[in-house]
């Protein structure tokens, strides 16, 4: 009975795999006081405008035989490296809180995939934060990001028009996170920059531009 025990005890933890790291222990206000269930007064106007004015503009335009054909934003993942975190860890921590802030959802920490000696980087060691948004907070972002944020960038002329991928996505940097209101200057040491990537169902870059320019976002003429 005791070898038994022994060979299949170890506790009530033994064969229960170790719990994903959720970063660091902070309660983003947004994420806490969202509603569960949203009425239909409560669809992001970003996504009204889609639905009345973009879709039947874009339709025209290109002339598609399905409204499934119709380009639409799929996902905007943002994300924040942070090289210097490995000399100074509370750097990672203070973008974490203000990632969380900027987009309403909890970021996760992003790990280094490989060693690098060059840089002194071991597998494993975290490196920056990241986060995917989907459905009512990609567009309520959306919209911030267009209305609030960008008008906020000094000497503000427009985003370059060559972010696109070939397939429709859209990627641009961010020098400064002090663009959007959420973020505290006062709880960083040294205000990082971000990667926001629009991801789309658009099949061309001139669709994925076509959605985003009927969208309000301001590229520069050329």
């Amino acid at each position: 009975m005791a070898e038994a025990k022994a060979k299949g005890g170890g506790g009530a933890g033994a064969g229960q795999k170790k719990k994903k790291e959720a970063g660091f222990a902070f309660k983003f206000r947004n994420v806490m006081d969202e509603p569960t269930k949203r009425g239909p007064g409560d669809r992001p106007r970003m996504l009204v405008k889609y639905e009345e004015k973009v879709r039947p503009a874009l339709s025209k335009e290109f002339g598609y035989a399905n409204t499934m054909q119709i380009p639409r934003l799929r996902k905007i993942t943002l994300n924040i490296g942070l090289g210097e975190a490995l000399r100074v860890p509370k750097l990672l921590e203070q973008a974490f809180e203000a990632l969380g802030n900027i987009s309403g959802q909890r970021p996760v920490v992003t790990r280094a995939r490989k060693s690098i000696a060059t840089f002194k980087l071991r597998e494993g060691q975290k490196i920056g934060c990241m986060v995917t948004l989907r459905g009512p907070r990609m567009w309520e972002f959306f919209d911030r990001f267009i209305s609030v944020a960008l008008p906020r960038t000094r000497d503000f002329r427009g985003i370059s028009r060559k972010g696109f991928d070939g397939r429709g996505n859209y990627t641009m940097g961010i020098k400064e996170l002090l663009i959007f209101p959420e973020v505290d200057i006062d709880k960083l040491e040294k205000v990082p920059g971000m990667n926001i990537c629009i991801h789309t169902s658009a099949r061309s870059d001139d669709e994925g531009r076509a959605l985003l320019t009927h969208l309000g976002v301001p590229f520069r003429a050329a």
